[in-house]
């Protein structure tokens, strides 16, 4: 499958080393401003070749825009875009050609369809993830119109964590560093074993935190399309993502029911919970309290030090990596950690009818 979403439908193509990416995202309401200056800035977020501590690669990431949108305005019909490649080094992979890289998608492809794009991963590249972001960028631009924000941040890089959750953080200042950590001091270790890392021609993994605020009750079904299972499939569709939890997640399972439960109480007026340790979903669906969840993301697979493996034709060789890779890709995951949430979230609201199609229906009180 190359699409993602049900009302709200992003179909990706393209590869690392073809001419261009692109998507067409169907079911976009009509009548929403297209701010190309807001695209063009999550674009930046992503691009490689940001700072030291990510590739090198020089990609532009120029969004441009082939239907969907007339006079700064969307149309409700599909949006087309895409993205030219223009800054490809093909050659640094003409040693791959045959072999099967460890931990990359090179063998599960040629068990596949029988052949595969070798030149940077092909379809398989976290370069596809481009298109996620200008799509989410969309999604983004909708969703204001009903105070619904997403916001990630980078909370680990290898053995370095921040301690608190999001709440104890100033999440305006993640674009203030490199990593993306809301925490000054933090950030500084965490490009520290960034930089160490990559001078070791390795790779080191880490946590994406992502909060989604304003989001009303009710979004999600009961069985077998939860809003926290859409969330799941979302991020691990993501290129390295190993592991997703919400709410207390995973520290659930060591704890009682006495102390995690969130019990119900009224605030002003309303319903609301004392505590939020469900993660803004319960039974599968948002309760309207702020949808809090992580991404686990392994060690980037190319690492620049000599491995062992095996050709198309079972050759046992060593090979070294050559090019330009992410020491990390944590904190470029972000914006996309972002761009998935908000593409779930906006495919829900439309679900739900609280997003029609033409986006001038929508209330005053939403706008």
């Amino acid at each position: 499958m190359n699409s993602f979403g049900t009302l709200l439908r992003l179909t990706t193509f393209g590869e690392s080393h073809g001419p261009a990416i692109g998507g067409v995202l169907d079911g976009y309401p009509a009548g929403i401003e297209i701010d190309e200056e807001y695209v063009r800035m999550q674009m930046r977020r992503r691009r490689p070749g940001q700072s030291a501590i990510t590739t090198q690669r020089n990609e532009a990431d120029e969004v441009h825009f082939l239907s969907g949108v007339f006079e700064g305005r969307s149309t409700g019909t599909p949006i087309a875009f895409i993205i030219e490649n223009s800054n490809k080094r093909s050659s640094d992979y003409e040693n791959l050609r045959s072999v099967y890289r460890p931990s990359h998608a090179d063998y599960v492809y040629d068990a596949k369809y029988g052949l595969r794009d070798h030149r940077g991963g092909g379809r398989s590249s976290a370069r596809e993830t481009a298109v996620r972001v200008c799509a989410g960028a969309l999604a983004m631009l909708a969703l204001r119109r009903f105070g619904i924000s997403v916001q990630a941040y980078t909370s680990q890089v290898g053995d370095i964590a921040l301690n608190g959750g999001y709440a104890d953080y100033d999440l305006a200042s993640v674009e203030d560093n490199a990593v993306r950590c809301p925490d000054a001091a933090v950030a500084r270790q965490m490009e520290q074993l960034i930089l160490q890392t990559k001078q070791q021609g390795d790779t080191v993994g880490g946590i994406v935190t992502c909060v989604i605020k304003g989001a009303p009750a009710g979004l999600g079904e009961p069985l077998y399309d939860k809003l926290s299972a859409r969330l799941a499939m979302a991020m691990l569709s993501i290129n390295a993502a190993k592991g997703f939890d919400y709410g207390l997640g995973f520290a659930a399972a060591a704890g009682f029911g006495s102390r995690q439960n969130d019990k119900f109480c009224m605030r002003e007026g309303e319903i609301s919970v004392q505590s939020n340790n469900s993660g803004g979903i319960q039974g599968g669906i948002s309760n309207g309290q702020p949808i809090y969840f992580r991404v686990a993301f392994k060690p980037v697979a190319t690492i620049l030090q000599e491995q062992c493996t095996v050709t198309a034709v079972g050759d046992e060789v060593s090979f070294s990596a050559q090019g330009r890779h992410d020491p990390c890709v944590v904190p470029r995951a972000v914006p996309v950690v972002e761009a998935m949430a908000a593409l779930t979230i906006l495919d829900f609201m439309r679900i739900a009818g609280l997003c029609p199609v033409n986006a001038n229906a929508i209330s005053g009180k939403n706008k």
